[in-house]
């Protein structure tokens, strides 16, 4: 039977009230995660202040 294990990754979000992402950054923590077998299953934002993001959560998953 195939298992699998998960990860959670919670990427703080700049900017003074946040909600500005940094793509170059955002993406080479992706593939980051890529490279170590991870395969990214859902991605959102936190919208925690007036609709401005705090921080982006990811979830990941890998073969055991």
């Amino acid at each position: 039977m195939e298992q699998w294990e998960y990860r959670t990754v919670k990427y703080k979000i700049g900017g003074f009230l946040g909600g500005k992402l940094d793509p170059g950054e955002f993406e080479a923590m992706l593939n980051e995660y890529g490279i170590e077998g991870w395969e990214l299953v859902s991605c959102f934002d936190t919208s925690k202040y007036q609709g401005e993001s705090k921080e982006v959560i990811s979830i990941f998953k890998r073969r055991r």
